[in-house]
């Protein structure tokens, strides 16, 4: 976990840790033994109810943390010091220890904690530049990208790519769909789960996704259940960054119709992987393809519960070998 020690290390975390430099919003960073836990990001709210505040203020004691730090990124003209006051009083409430309480606005911050003009003057200070930070330096380091410039380029780095509308391509995927009711389902399940540990090699080996009938075969494949629930457990500490990118790559080329599926894997390893944001912009696109798809509906209840990533995991790997169990025996 990180550590900070200065209003500049927050304001350098704080886009690494939701993964892209934030406009108004109100961010909320967890406090565990002097290292940053979770951070929440809202939209920066401008009517909202007392109970609102405290709800926030539940996630940070569930994620059993007993500090936290508050900044606020707004707009000229918003006055955001009523929001501040309103969920510093929740946190105190919960019994959390406010550490920083920073407004963000026009390239500078100021705090509403420090009261002394020669370090905090009433103008604010300069924003440092990201990449000039301690921080900075320590996440790309230990192998971490740099944070999106915005939420539109977040969102873009996850969109549908033009290939997949191409109905030669659509129909390849579609020839590997597996039907509920299909005579040699647990032969097509077989089938499913041996192609995504294939794919996986193939990444391993640093092929990527060229073979173009295995990729289709993972991602039709993907459309029974149990294939996908297999696919949820299959990666071990040592191998997520391999699956990760494999996910990552199928989100973008799945097909209308099959990209609810991927896209809820591939949310569930980015909350795993703390980037929040990611994972649920991943939700998005699963439910606007299908808007009943329940893994998307119950990742979405169990990220907006701020469901510890931790416990995610423990279900996920307890679940593993009673599916590969239903399909392999």
């Amino acid at each position: 976990m990180t550590t900070l020690t200065s209003p500049h290390d927050l304001l350098a975390a704080i886009p690494f840790l939701i993964g892209y430099h934030p406009e108004n919003s109100l961010v909320l960073v967890s406090l565990k033994d002097d290292a940053v836990g979770m951070a929440m990001r809202v939209d920066f709210p401008t009517d909202i109810a007392a109970e609102s505040y405290d709800l926030l203020a539940s996630h940070v004691t569930r994620d059993g943390a007993l500090g936290a730090f508050i900044v606020a990124y707004i707009s000229d003209g918003v006055d955001p010091e009523p929001v501040m006051i309103n969920l510093s009083a929740a946190l105190v409430r919960a019994g959390i220890d406010i550490k920083e309480s920073l407004i963000v606005s026009g390239g500078r911050f100021r705090s509403m904690m420090c009261t002394d003009p020669t370090c905090c003057p009433a103008e604010g200070t300069e924003v440092p530049p990201l990449d000039s930070s301690r921080i900075a330096a320590e996440h790309v380091i230990a192998g971490h990208p740099m944070p999106f410039a915005s939420v539109r380029d977040l969102i873009q780095s996850i969109s549908a790519l033009p290939s997949s509308h191409e109905s030669a391509w659509q129909d390849e995927v579609h020839q590997f769909w597996v039907s509920s009711d299909a005579e040699e389902i647990n032969e097509l399940q077989r089938d499913g789960a041996t192609a995504v540990i294939d794919l996986a090699g193939e990444y391993r080996e640093g092929r990527g996704a060229e073979d173009r009938e295995l990729v289709a075969r993972v991602i039709g494949r993907m459309s029974d259940i149990q294939v996908r629930d297999f696919s949820l457990g299959s990666h071990s500490d040592e191998s997520a960054d391999i699956y990760w990118s494999m996910w990552r790559d199928l989100l973008v080329i799945a097909p209308r119709g099959f990209v609810a599926p991927i896209a809820s894997l591939f949310a569930s390893m980015a909350y795993e992987r703390g980037e929040g944001a990611l994972a649920h912009k991943a939700l998005d696109r699963a439910l606007a393809d299908d808007d009943q798809y329940s893994l998307a509906l119950l990742l979405r209840r169990v990220f907006t519960a701020g469901w510890p990533p931790e416990s995610f995991t423990a279900m996920r790997a307890e679940l593993h070998p009673k599916v590969v169990a239903g399909i392999f025996g």
